[in-house]
């Protein structure tokens, strides 16, 4: 019986000796388990995004050749739940596009557009990038609707729209709207299209009125103008006009204007801009426009202002120095 006893005990220690070691390699386990689960963590998230996959991918969406050079952005934080914003950029000599990409965290879905708060202008990020103060303007200030037209002197479409205005928007909305002009060149193309547009610059600091009839004169008589020609004729033109001729030709020479003009190239291409003309009504970009067509949006977009105000000469666009007069 003692010897039976001395079993039992022994086979009762042995067993608890086995639990005892399972209950130690689970304890092992599970903090393995957790230590792993804190360095999964504390890997940066979407690494699976392989930028060199998707530059490829993107090439083959848009047909983008070796001769357009790509740059693909880092991931960063977006406003759709489960995906990052990924911006990316494609040059091809003076023409550039930029696009925003929604990428999952695994990498593998792919969202293109644009995210839009209901509660905001759908035009913000546009009306945000256009500036409309110091330049030349038509219209009644604090006008509930704003154009902004990006032209080439050069481009016989440009000529057809600014025609198309002059004839019908002010004498349709005299107090509704309001133009600002920004300049676009397209040099590659119209060789003499920036130096028209700082002439035109260095008249408009002179005299604003003076500038609106070179604008027209200048797309009226497009046809005869050569970068050799340009500026022979332009002082000609100044002749008997309320312009000081002696201060403008010093300017011209001077290309005193240039950086204007710069300006509101850059500000066209941080829009994405590719031709002319290009118009944006309170932020809605339109091209090739008929009278008709611009009519309606505008009729509409006066209608949406009287409740909306989020747009406007006075809610968007311009952009003024502090003064009590204001």
């Amino acid at each position: 019986m003692a010897h039976r006893a001395g079993d039992v005990k022994r086979e009762t220690e042995n067993v608890r000796s086995e639990i005892k070691a399972l209950v130690l390699a689970l304890a092992l386990a599970g903090l393995a388990a957790a230590q792993g689960t804190k360095a999964s963590a504390a890997k940066p998230a979407g690494t699976a995004f392989d930028k060199v996959k998707f530059e490829a991918y993107v090439r083959h969406l848009f047909v983008w050749g070796p001769h357009v050079a790509v740059n693909v952005g880092d991931p960063k934080p977006s406003e759709l739940p489960g995906f990052r914003e990924v911006v990316v950029t494609g040059a091809a000599g003076p023409a550039s596009f930029n696009q925003s990409f929604f990428v999952s965290a695994d990498g593998r879905k792919i969202v293109q557009g644009r995210v839009f708060d209901i509660q905001e202008n759908p035009f913000r990020e546009e009306l945000a990038k256009l500036r409309t103060g110091m330049g030349p303007s038509l219209g009644t200030p604090g006008a509930p609707v704003v154009l902004v037209l990006f032209t080439d002197y050069q481009c016989p479409y440009c000529r057809q729209e600014a025609q198309m205005l002059r004839q019908n928007l002010v004498s349709t909305y005299p107090k509704e709207v309001r133009l600002y002009l920004k300049d676009f060149p397209l040099e590659p193309i119209h060789p003499w299209a920036k130096p028209a547009a700082i002439a035109g610059r260095c008249i408009y600091g002179q005299n604003e009125p003076a500038f609106w009839q070179y604008h027209d004169w200048i797309f009226d008589q497009q046809q005869t103008f050569t970068p050799e020609n340009l500026n022979s004729k332009v002082m000609e033109w100044a002749q008997g006009k309320e312009i000081d001729a002696l201060q403008l030709g010093r300017c011209i020479e001077a290309k005193a204007t240039e950086a204007d003009v710069d300006n509101s190239i850059a500000e066209g291409r941080s829009l994405q801009l590719n031709a002319t003309p290009t118009l944006f009504v309170n932020g809605r970009r339109l091209a090739n426009a008929n009278w008709e067509q611009l009519k309606a949006i505008i009729d509409f977009e006066l209608a949406y202002q009287k409740t909306a105000k989020n747009a406007g000469d006075n809610a968007c666009c311009e952009v003024k120095l502090p003064s009590p007069l204001q």
